[in-house]
């Protein structure tokens, strides 16, 4: 064999060599793909499902509206427009509501506490959690500590603070009122909670999380918050 032939084998093994070496790099530490976190996502579809599922119901109550309407006498379309200001009123929460539900309580976990374990906020983002399944699961109207949530509330931090309407809901004591529809709703809900994660979760944050049996008298008040209707306009009439 020449030494022209060795050169020549050397190069071409070398070649190969190189190739495999690439190869196995590929197989071993595949491109790295951009993800999001899965419980995101799961929060994200809840999020829009339960927009589908409010703007389904909203245009079923509407459908409901326009057949009482076109059935009732003319001397009965007082009465339903009545009605139908006072069930708009009850949505955005400017009436009390009471009817079948639970009550959750959020207190410190005293066992903790006692061995000298900080108490701190609650997390928003763990309360954001508990809202989204709690209307999940078809819970209509809710308070938290006192806070009506309605369609321009806002759970979040300020200065370090948790709040609810931009008023802070303080770190023991907190009580959230959730009112369903029915009491099979409200039983649905609260066998939910029982055998969710959020017992678990609260106590890593030093907080114990307890749920009341499903009543049927829960109430929850109306919101004194001022609505803006900025985009509203008078109609004066002609």
């Amino acid at each position: 064999m020449t030494k022209k032939m060795i050169i020549h084998i050397t190069i071409i093994s070398f070649i190969m060599g190189f190739m495999l070496a690439v190869q196995y790099n590929t197989v071993q530490r595949p491109e790295m793909i951009e993800s999001t976190d899965i419980w995101d996502i799961r929060q994200k579809v809840a999020s829009e499902r339960n927009l589908h599922s409010s703007l389904l119901e909203e245009i079923r109550v509407a459908q409901q509206v326009v057949q009482q309407y076109e059935t009732d006498a003319v001397t009965d379309a007082e009465a339903i427009l009545i009605n139908t200001v006072e069930d708009l009123k009850a949505s955005v929460g400017l009436n009390a509501v009471t009817g079948p539900g639970v009550i959750l309580t959020i207190e410190p976990a005293q066992e903790l506490i006692d061995f000298g374990y900080e108490l701190k906020e609650i997390p928003p983002a763990l309360l954001i959690r508990l809202v989204n399944d709690i209307y999940r699961f078809n819970g209509r109207y809710i308070e938290i500590a006192d806070q009506r949530l309605t369609n321009f509330s806002a759970i979040r931090d300020i200065n370090g603070k948790t709040t609810v309407n931009s008023i802070p809901i303080g770190r023991a004591g907190i009580d959230i009122r959730v009112i369903a529809d029915t009491q099979e709703e409200a039983a649905k809900l609260y066998n939910y909670l029982l055998a969710s994660t959020f017992f678990d979760e609260f106590y890593i944050d030093n907080m114990q999380l307890s749920v009341e049996l499903p009543t049927h008298d829960v109430t929850i008040q109306g919101t004194e918050r001022i609505i803006d209707n900025k985009y509203l306009t008078v109609d004066k009439g002609d």
